[in-house]
């Protein structure tokens, strides 16, 4: 999906962040992609456009775009943190063996009744559902 500058300028701006190229264009590149990058994946591809961003920008600049709420951690078992620009209801297909993350886009899963018995006052406000297994690619290299 192509984002628009103005889009992203728009979206700073309703939470009250500051757009600077480098905050633009890592916000961006995540947005723009699916495949649920490190903060390490996202240095790399931005650090092209602007060699002199640091790696401490980008872990900076996750942590304020994720509590803007404009990005989410998807944090499944691996090593370090991926990130998802992606914030529309939708589920994961994760790899045991090569760790890839591949959106589930179905409409049946955000349709999930809520389990009985929660404690009392919790408020439950999202949830992801994540299959965990094997991809093709995997199956195949075992095989």
């Amino acid at each position: 999906m192509n984002i628009s500058l103005e889009t992203i300028r728009q979206r700073f701006k309703d939470q009250g962040l500051k757009s600077t190229p480098q905050r633009t264009a890592i916000y961006k590149a995540l947005v723009e992609t699916t495949s649920h990058p490190t903060a390490e994946d996202l240095y790399r591809h931005v650090s092209q456009d602007y060699p002199m961003i640091s790696q401490n920008t980008v872990y900076y600049t996750l942590g304020v775009l994720q509590q803007a709420r404009l990005i989410r951690e998807v944090n499944v078992g691996h090593e370090r943190a991926r990130y998802d620009g992606n914030l529309s209801p939708h589920h994961h297909l994760i790899c045991h063996d090569c760790q890839s993350i591949v959106d589930v886009m179905d409409k049946k899963l955000n349709e999930i009744s809520f389990p009985t018995g929660l404690p009392t006052g919790f408020e439950i406000t999202d949830y992801q559902v994540e299959f965990r297994g094997y991809c093709k690619r995997c199956r195949t290299q075992k095989a």
